[in-house]
């Protein structure tokens, strides 16, 4: 009887490489955030990420557009991105200036805006359309999860889109559009989402987080049964009740938070732990004659009262803020009066920047322009006294226990000592201070919450030992 043979199997056959992904993600948090989401859209989509530019079938490069400097940086990154590559696509909130990138690198093969991420992709579809990925894995990633750009431990989340203010320095509502607020069930259930993959820390992003739902009229949406408004004061209270998986309460930062009378009622959720005891507000300046030549709210003397009843309800709260120096018109009495609001203000963590004109702002047409030599004494001054009211604020914190996440942990040394870089509650990453650990556990791991004995401090840091458990 003559055998019969099976048809082999076609294990052998190969299946096409995925087609690869670059990208060079400039400017602020949320400039990210939109990074990761067309980077996990692409991913969905079964394309890889490349680490660099020649394993990149297509390199993204999202761009920042807020000052001209910023630009400047941006047309550079695209300029390195065509050298190395010649296969770019330029997205960002400079991608409203595409007549100005397409002269200057006419080769790009497509400009989108801020936020368009649908254009995003089809853009990178029609440049490198996708491989079998889809076809094959429902999920083609390595991990359950969005793309991250930041540590597992960390996360940004982004509530809104646009801006409603008409500052006179600023162009993100012409690049960005009005305020346009994310729903607030998929917010919820986004941070949910991210708690559940091990993010310890979720910071709250927008151009004006007091203003969430504004737009909508504070719509109501159902949440695990009960109705939540889209309010900042109901995000923050349903965000203090998530848990991570150990039963720890994870960290929940507000960023760019303009002082609006609700304000008020995040403060005791900050003071019975479930919100992170930190308001990032971007006062920007104190004198009111600066402030009105900004489109800015002039009520400085009723911050300071605020101020100091939020510390009577919270004493832990954190305080930090953006301040422009050498505005057009800033005199030497307004800069003075900005010293003084400080020195009473006593704010924790303080950036400044000096003004700077950017295409289509209506500040460039102010008259009386302050010197680039007076901005940087200005500036020089301002940092000066903000840091000696930092010193003082850190120095305060020597012989305390704080609670710290932990970042990074080094190798041992040759004695066998570990270090460790963390953050306080008091500082968010990348912008504000953090906690230097020495003769860590070699079993310490980056988002561990741990708490920590100060022993020392400087202008912007702390420094200290890891207390053993129970003796906190």
């Amino acid at each position: 009887m003559a055998s019969t043979q099976s048809p082999a199997h076609p294990s052998a056959v190969s299946l096409p490489a995925p087609r690869r992904v670059g990208m060079v993600s400039l400017g602020c948090p949320k400039a990210l955030v939109d990074s990761e989401r067309i980077l996990t859209r692409l991913r969905a989509d079964g394309y890889a990420m490349s680490a660099d530019y020649q394993g990149a079938d297509v390199v993204l490069v999202n761009t920042c557009g807020f000052l001209d400097s910023a630009k400047e940086e941006s047309l550079a990154a695209i300029g390195e991105a065509m050298a190395e590559n010649g296969r770019v696509i330029v997205t960002g909130c400079m991608g409203n200036e595409a007549d100005a990138i397409r002269a200057r690198f006419p080769g790009v093969l497509a400009v989108t805006g801020a936020a368009q991420y649908e254009d995003v992709v089809d853009a990178v579809h029609a440049a490198a359309p996708p491989g079998m990925g889809p076809y094959i894995d429902l999920i083609p990633q390595s991990a359950p999860g969005d793309v991250k750009l930041t540590p597992r431990h960390y996360s940004y989340v982004k509530i809104s889109e646009g801006c409603n203010h008409a500052c006179a320095f600023c162009i993100i509502p012409q690049l960005r559009g009005g305020l346009v607020s994310r729903r607030i069930d998929a917010v919820l259930r986004e941070a949910e989402k991210l708690v559940a993959a091990g993010t310890r820390e979720l910071l709250v992003i927008s151009q004006d987080t007091s203003a969430y739902g504004v737009d909508v009229r504070y719509e109501e949406r159902q949440w695990k049964g009960a109705p939540v408004r889209t309010h900042m004061t109901d995000l923050a209270r349903e965000l203090g009740g998530l848990r991570t998986p150990d039963g720890d309460v994870p960290w929940v930062r507000l960023h760019y938070v303009y002082p609006y009378p609700h304000v008020d009622a995040v403060i005791p959720l900050m003071a019975q732990g479930l919100i992170t005891p930190y308001l990032d507000i971007p006062f920007q300046h104190a004198s009111p004659a600066v402030l009105r030549a900004m489109k800015r709210p002039a009520n400085e003397a009723k911050v300071l009262e605020r101020l100091r009843a939020w510390r009577d309800i919270c004493p832990d709260l954190t305080v930090r803020s953006s301040f422009v120096v050498g505005f057009p018109g800033e005199t030497e009495d307004d800069f003075r009066y900005l010293l003084d609001w400080l020195d009473e203000a006593q704010l924790d963590r303080v950036g400044a920047f000096r003004f700077e004109p950017v295409a289509g702002a209506a500040a460039n047409a102010l008259p009386d322009p302050v010197p680039d030599a007076v901005k940087e004494e200005r500036y020089a001054r301002i940092m000066e006294r903000t840091e000696a009211i930092s010193a003082a604020k850190l120095a305060a914190k020597v012989g305390r226990t704080l609670r710290v996440i932990i970042d990074e942990v080094g190798d041992a040394d040759e004695d066998g000592d570990i270090g460790a870089t963390g953050r306080s509650q008091a500082d968010a990453p990348e912008i504000d201070g953090a906690v230097y650990l020495r003769d860590v556990p070699a079993t310490l791991s980056p988002g561990q919450f741990v708490d920590v004995l100060v022993e020392d401090a400087d202008a912007h840091d702390l420094y200290g030992v890891i207390v053993p458990s129970g003796q906190a």
